[in-house]
């Protein structure tokens, strides 16, 4: 009793759990067990008592907080015949796990896990000789992350050789990689061994002897080994559950022996590069008189061909994970065997054709989800005959063809669902009268699904229990209530993409609301931000909105996201007061006029500010204390004066500049180069003079590729960021692929000078547009270094001298306009070039020449090996006339010169010639008469 208290002396209890400990008979104390015959303390539970809340749902610990705290008292050592001891899930933060505990060396039972324990685990453990139950699980993945509780080896595990359950997850083993597995070999006795998330980076691919005789569960979770799968893991014919997932193995379910494992239940091998195909893994455990798999979690990877008719061997599968994976083919009838079944999802796979009727069998069904797949035909009420436990179902098809038809109006469905998701699917054209029946509803998503109706007034009955609602993008009309009310704390509401009209509804309890692209008018409510203050996302663009910007919405604290961009909204921008959370403001097009409010700077994390197509005016000073913008739009505005020089310096973060269609003049300032992740740069139609900064040609974010993760089909972000560039002789509008989108347009300004050379290094530049402005010179002859350039607008200039030779291997170039300047030569006719063939692309350029123009030129070229034209004046040409003189002087002096220093040679050369000429005169009289002779008579 005496320890006991002083071991509760050192902890700290704020719910008073341990109120208990007063009295003479310890054994009645709250998690104190004693043997019945001798009297003496055995066992000391005091696990917190919301283990259950904390492990399984992942929630956050109560307000009221039972757990203990402090540090742990070596008066547990008076315990001597204590064999059970559990403080897991307590808060012993700050404290190591003590080296007294390797002492009781009665302990069969110590679980510490989940305490915030820091600090070396000590290797004393290995003393406790008689434990089979160690879980010292860390508290990384829950409350604490990075690991903070680590080994420096594993050796001392070797000696608890009687061991069953060995628990180490989130432990950081790195310093025992390389040895783990040779010290839990040695325990003969090991049934279960969890080391999830251990950072092992390590899995041995052999082992000399395997000593896991006994082993039913390993857990290897989250290790990134990045090996393939070691063989000895399939010899164990014991094992129950194996669980490699998350480790980026690369194998194949082709190359495994499966029939040892006749006995594995659980087979986790998700979130890898495993390939081959599921028949293989099938066919394996075939040979097994009766395969024990339950649950079969594959999703991820990329496993190929079809899902087999051999599944139906699976007869006791209760869930089969198989999404994002490479399925083809149609999902075969036999999975209506499966009548254990309780979770069935192959989304994100290439599966078409129907889906099988034998589906509706599944009578033990939860979770059915084949979304992102290509199904087709009809969805009938055969589908969901028995499916009497179904709860959550989603189903979307990438070619649209897919039907439900349920029969009348009146179809009752046997389930009753809490999620419902059904995308790119024919529903319509009438709101789904069966909906009624799901009074369990918590999400609703029925998006692009061809419904032309009204919402009846039955589904407004439901909503209040709805946390997510999607409609997106239907033809559903008419006027919504003024109130619509949903589940506290209700997550989205998205109404997007249809044709509602009348006033704008308030949402109470919603965090994401988006009535984008509708028919709504009228003002938006003044009380906005005090009728909807959980609101984190607004979006209310593309209507007809009128009136203006409430100040109320800056009161929303927790607002992160407002788009009102595409309305016809007056008035100023209210000024910010603690949306402290904000990072994206689109007010575009609209008819906001006044100043920029300088409190809109704020907000510390605001990141993107779209005022473009306004009617803005005044300073840009405000924004000086905008330091995490990354994206400012502010086209088609009034703004006038020099583009601040302090922008490039105090905006640091910007990776795109939008100021078109302003009245900025003076010069570039040189301090728009010095962001280094700007890949938009727009300054068109200005009146901006002076020339272009060569210091343009030293952007870095036209240097690199940007990396980017395309949205998966039927996933739309809360906030669609989009922008109108002028890009091939057009207004274009990116979505969503900003990041790839590379410009510099300085068009319709009054720059002057030269095109600076250093612009051709920028690698990534897509889209270059200089036109209508006073540049002179030649274009750059290295410009040919822009292979990733699709749009060049040079036009309106006074460009002179000929087409670089090296614009010929720019085959990006889809889009080209040279026209009116003073450029001349023979227009290349190669590779892009082929394609370029609208005359009025170099029209008003009096001195080019050839196709497509039908001016020829005098001197042909060859565009296939261009040659530089002669020009005495460069170097190389200079060199090779002086060489050429110098040789016919060497030439002319050997042979002329000897003659006439050299007076017995010059005689012998003359007499030399003397008598040559002779010869020829005698061979010729000789000859040359009896010939003509001969030829006068042929003729006659």
């Amino acid at each position: 009793m005496k320890a006991l208290l002083k071991f509760k002396k050192d902890l700290t209890d704020p719910s008073d759990r341990l109120s208990s400990w007063i009295g003479e008979d310890c054994c009645k104390w709250s998690g104190v067990g004693c043997n019945k015959k001798t009297g003496r303390v055995t066992k000391l539970d005091l696990r917190s008592p919301y283990d259950q809340l904390f492990l399984q749902d992942f929630s956050p610990l109560p307000t009221f907080d039972s757990r203990l705290g402090g540090k742990l008292n070596p008066s547990l050592l008076e315990l001597k015949y204590l064999d059970y001891l559990d403080l897991s899930l307590n808060n012993f933060e700050n404290t190591s796990i003590p080296k007294f505990i390797g002492s009781l060396e009665k302990l069969t039972y110590l679980n510490l896990s989940l305490s915030s324990f820091v600090g070396l685990i000590p290797p004393h453990l290995g003393n406790l000789s008689n434990l089979r139950f160690l879980d010292l699980q860390a508290s990384s993945g829950f409350d604490n992350y990075p690991p903070t509780i680590w080994v420096s080896d594993l050796n001392w595990i070797s000696k608890i050789s009687s061991l069953k359950f060995l628990n180490l997850g989130y432990v950081n083993l790195s310093l025992a990689s390389t040895t783990w597995l040779q010290a839990v070999n040695k325990l003969p006795s090991l049934e279960e061994l969890h080391f999830p998330s251990c950072d092992l980076k390590n899995l041995p691919l052999s082992l000399p002897v395997v000593n896991f005789s006994s082993i039913l569960v390993i857990n290897l979770q989250q290790n990134n080994f990045g090996s393939s799968i070691p063989r000895w893991l399939f010899n164990m014919s014991t094992l129950v559950s194996l669980n490699l997932g998350y480790n980026g193995i690369n194998d194949s379910l082709s190359d495994i022996d499966w029939r040892h494992l006749c006995n594995l239940r659980v087979l986790d091998l998700s979130v890898n590069k495993i390939n081959g195909k599921l028949n293989s893994f099938v066919d394996g455990l075939s040979k097994c008189g009766n395969i024990a798999l339950e649950m079969l979690y594959l999703y991820s990877n990329n496993v190929g061909g079809q899902i087999p008719e051999t599944l139906r061997h699976l007869k006791h599968l209760r869930s089969l994970l198989v999404s994002n994976n490479s399925f083809s083919g149609s999902l075969p009838a036999s999975i209506g065997n499966l009548s254990c079944l309780e979770e069935l999802d192959v989304s994100a796979n290439n599966l078409d054709g129907f889906v099988p009727e034998s589906i509706g069998q599944l009578s033990k069904l939860v979770r059915l989800f084949l979304d992102g797949n290509y199904w087709g035909g009809v969805l009938s009420e055969t589908h969901f005959l028995r499916l009497k436990a179904l709860k959550y179902f989603t189903i979307s098809s990438g070619n649209t063809s897919l039907e439900f038809d349920v029969g009348p109006k009146k179809w009752v469905p046997p389930f009753s669902l809490k999620s419902i998701s059904i995308s790119n699917c024919r529903i319509g054209p009438e709101f789904p009268a069966w909906l009624q029946t799901q009074k369990e509803l918590e999400s609703l998503i029925l998006a692009e699904a061809a419904i032309s109706d009204e919402i009846p007034d039955w589904f407004w009955q439901l909503s209040p229990q709805l946390q997510y609602l999607d409609l997106y993008n239907n033809k559903l009309r008419g006027k919504l209530p003024r109130s619509l009310k949903f589940a506290p704390d209700a997550f989205a509401v998205d109404l997007s993409s249809n044709q509602f009209e009348g006033l704008l509804p308030l949402c109470s309890n919603v965090n994401v609301l988006s009535l984008r692209k509708n028919l709504f008018s009228g003002p938006i409510p003044k009380d906005i931000g005090l009728q909807m203050q959980m609101l984190e996302s607004l979006d209310l663009s593309e209507n007809s909105l009128n009136g203006s910007i409430p100040s109320s919405i800056s009161k929303l604290e927790n607002l992160k996201i407002i788009s009102l961009s595409n309305n016809q909204l007056t008035g100023e921008i209210p000024n910010w007061e603690s949306s402290e959370f904000l990072w994206a403001i689109d007010l575009s097009n609209n008819n906001v006029s006044g100043s920029i409010p300088s409190s809109i700077c704020s907000l510390p994390w605001l990141y993107t500010l779209k005022l473009s197509g306004n009617s803005l005016s005044g300073e840009l000073s405000s924004l000086q204390n905008c330091r995490s913008l990354s994206e400012l739009s502010l086209a088609n505005n009034q703004f006038s004066g020099d583009i601040p020089r302090w922008m490039g310096e105090v905006l640091p973060s910007l990776s795109i500049l939008s100021l078109r269609g302003n009245m900025f003049s003076g010069k570039i300032p040189e301090n728009l180069c010095d962001p280094v992740d700007l890949h938009i740069l727009d300054l068109g139609s200005n009146n901006l003079s002076g020339q272009i900064p060569p210091c343009l040609g030293n952007l870095r974010g036209l240097r690199n590729l940007a990396s980017y993760t395309p949205f998966k089909p039927g996933n739309r972000p809360a906030y669609l960021d989009e922008m109108e560039f002028y890009v091939k002789g057009r207004i274009l509008k990116f979505t969503l692929i900003l990041d790839l989108v590379n410009i510099i347009d300085l068009s319709r300004n009054n720059l002057q000078g030269e095109i600076p050379k250093g612009i051709a290094s920028l690698s990534t530049l897509g889209t270059l547009n200089l036109s209508r402005n006073q540049l002179t010179g030649k274009i750059p002859e290295n410009i040919g270094s822009l292979q990733l350039l699709e749009t060049l607008d040079l036009s309106g200039n006074h460009l002179s001298g000929p087409i670089p030779a090296s614009m010929s291997s720019m085959t990006s170039l889809n889009h080209l306009n040279l026209s009116y300047n003073d450029l001349s030569g023979k227009i290349p006719s190669v590779n892009q070039f082929q394609t370029l063939n609208d005359p009025s692309i170099y029209e008003g350029n009096g001195k080019l020449c050839g196709p497509p123009l039908p001016t020829k030129c005098s001197k042909p070229t060859s565009d296939d090996h261009p040659i530089k034209d002669h020009d005495d004046n460069t170097p190389a040409m200079l060199w090779f006339y002086i060489a050429m003189a110098m040789g016919f002087i060497v030439g002319f002096w050997a042979v002329c010169g000897s003659l006439i220093i050299k007076k017995s040679w010059r005689h012998a050369y003359f007499r030399f010639v003397d008598e040559m000429m002779d010869r020829i005169y005698v061979s010729y009289a000789v000859n040359v008469p009896p010939l003509l002779k001969k030829l006068r008579g042929k003729r006659n």
